[in-house]
């Protein structure tokens, strides 16, 4: 594993020795048994365990709290249904942007390390304070029950509920924006012919241990709140957290701890900076290389034709902007060719990504179906019965379920029968992702719609806590019909945007789908709110009442669905124009021959 060689205090007599042997021999001639045995002293896979518990933990405290979260908002602090899911998408979409803050906190200035610390402290801190408002009877307002009046949270109440949810995104930011890339620091070890194996598995355990701890907090953290109170419900996700943060810093004399780097979004503000300032320069022809600022080794040498005001940003206007050793003088007027192609693939990428964003809206309707399941019959089977909150379980199963069928079986059978390779393009599963969310919108109508028929029929329209005559397994179709959404657009996505940017830009290619996410938040906040004012009237409810059965939630998720559907042929407008990047194209050929080549 890499040797820390510019951190001197911390090397011991035997690595310095080490360190010396090293710069008076060749790669070839240093002692490969002596480097294993001190390197082997950090990273490695001694540190997997606690990096892949740290954020398995999290993520079971964290996921756990959000299913029943809007019973507690309705029942304990007395918010109506519109209100109680404006605050959950506000606080959702916080929890998914944060990252995004924390990557750029992480890559420029604070290092992975110190940022996943800060996180899982944070972390703690914000379930404590949640944990407190169901133990502390003056931190909630004082419990009711129909018909008598509830009386609301006071500012103060809500302060410290809100305080909690904000405090809990802060450090989910710090943690999920590093926790991936820190474990990837802890095998980078360039010396290892198998190097890419040992990531790439480490990527595949990874994912698995999330998912689990995604399985556990809908089905285990719901169980425990449904059948123990809030009480012990928030406090489990509390010890949770507290073991992930426990884990994390045992660990830590083991770990690489690598030095941070100038942020690629700090070289994003660099372009736009340096393109205004020479915004009064006139382009020279795209030929002439001499004129263009690039970096040694770079594929670039000239900028390409496309967003052309961009190209300014990497103009010499004199010999003296660039240094003997062939960097910037100011790096704010003068940018690499390299740098400029980068914000022009993401500004490419836009368009396409913005289609995502409805998928998002979509899957974070999770308060409706919680409400719906809560006024059907529930039971499995004679003896079992799912809880209210854990029908999000069948959309996680169905992803899982999609990407072994589709990676092992679909695409071996169709490659079997057309007797060639076949791989389907991360545009059309896109596509299709984004069909199968709008029919999970059409369902999802059509259910509530039979389940809403039958609450009048057997006179429950006042009575929004009434069992309705229906068993509630006819909300798994639209789960199931969502997560085959979600696998195909949001796995299509993630494929995309690191087919589509350079290498360099891999952060950001795993950034932009939680920064989609978050965006989709802040929007479904803005339609639930538009639909809950512009639908509600004298003597009516709203569409999306408190009262479900009063509501009418079908024509809600009917909106949706044609709102999807709209954004179908916005996606298949920006596919239809969109051009991929030149190296990229070039890329694909020489596969394709290589591909033709192996089929003779």
């Amino acid at each position: 594993m890499e040797i820390e060689m510019k951190n001197h205090s911390v090397l011991s007599p035997k690595e310095s020795k080490l360190e010396k042997e090293m710069e008076n021999y060749s790669s070839d001639e240093i002692d490969m048994e002596k480097l294993t045995t001190t390197s082997s002293k950090r990273g490695g896979l001694i540190t997997m365990p606690f990096i892949i518990a740290n954020e398995g933990f999290e993520k079971v405290a964290s996921y756990g709290l959000l299913p029943n979260m809007i019973l507690y908002l309705m029942n304990v602090y007395h918010m109506g249904l519109a209100k109680g899911n404006y605050i959950l998408f506000l606080w959702s979409a916080a929890t998914n942007f944060t990252p995004i803050v924390g990557a750029f906190l992480a890559d420029s200035y604070l290092g992975r390390y110190f940022t996943i610390s800060l996180g899982c402290i944070t972390s703690l801190l914000g379930m404590v304070l949640l944990w407190l408002t169901a133990m502390i009877p003056q931190a909630k307002p004082s419990s009711c029950s129909p018909p008598q009046a509830c009386k609301s949270a006071t500012s103060a109440q809500l302060f410290f509920l809100i305080a909690s949810f904000g405090v809990m995104s802060i450090g989910a930011g710090g943690i999920r924006s590093s926790s991936l890339a820190f474990g990837a620091d802890q095998l980078d070890n360039k010396r290892n012919p198998n190097n890419h194996r040992v990531l790439e598995s480490y990527f595949g355990w990874y994912y698995a241990a999330t998912s689990l701890s995604v399985l556990i907090a809908l089905t285990g953290i719901v169980y425990i709140q449904d059948h123990f109170g809030w009480k012990v419900g928030f406090g489990i996700p509390v010890i949770l957290m507290f073991l992930s943060t426990l884990l994390f810093f045992l660990a830590s004399p083991f770990y690489i701890k690598k030095e941070t780097t100038t942020s690629l979004f700090t070289g994003f503000a660099q372009v736009i900076t340096a393109t205004y300032r020479n915004r009064k320069l006139v382009l020279p022809p795209l030929d002439s290389a001499g004129c263009y600022h690039h970096g040694k080794g770079s594929s670039y040498t000239v900028p390409t034709d496309k967003l052309r005001f961009l190209n300014k940003a990497c103009i010499i206007q004199n010999p003296e902007d660039v240094t003997p050793s062939g960097v910037a003088s100011n790096p704010w007027n003068l940018c690499t060719v390299q740098q400029v192609e980068e914000l022009k693939t993401l500004i490419r990428v836009i368009p396409i990504w913005s289609t995502g964003i409805m998928m998002s809206i979509n899957t974070s309707q999770s308060s409706f179906p919680l409400l719906q399941a809560n006024t059907m019959d529930r039971h499995f089977t004679s003896s079992f019965e799912i809880p209210a909150g854990s029908f999000g379980v069948f959309m996680i199963i169905t992803v899982a379920v999609w990407v072994v069928l589709y990676d092992r079986v679909l695409l071996p059978l169709a490659s079997k029968i057309r007797g060639k390779p076949v791989r389907v393009s991360t545009k059309i599963r896109m596509g299709a992702g984004l069909f199968f969310t709008g029919l999970a919108m059409v369902v999802s109508a059509i259910v509530e719609h039979m389940r809403h028929k039958k609450a009048i029929e057997q006179g429950f329209l006042n009575d929004p806590q009434g069992l309705v005559n229906m068993s509630a397994m006819w909300l798994i179709p639209q789960h199931v019909v969502g997560g085959l959404a979600e696998a195909l657009n949001a796995i299509g996505q993630i494929e995309f945007y690191y087919t589509e940017f350079p290498k360099s830009m891999s952060s950001v290619a795993s950034s932009l789908f939680g920064l989609g996410m978050a965006v989709a938040n802040l929007l479904a906040s803005v339609v639930l709110s538009a639909v809950d004012k512009y639908t509600k009237g004298e003597g009516k409810e709203s569409w999306v009442s408190s009262n479900i059965n009063q509501g009418h939630f079908e024509s809600y998720y009917w909106l949706l669905a044609i709102m999807s559907f709209i954004n179908l042929l916005y996606y298949i407008l920006c596919s239809w124009f969109y051009e991929p990047r030149a190296d990229q194209v070039k890329k694909d050929e020489i596969e394709e021959k290589e591909r033709e080549l192996e089929e003779r």
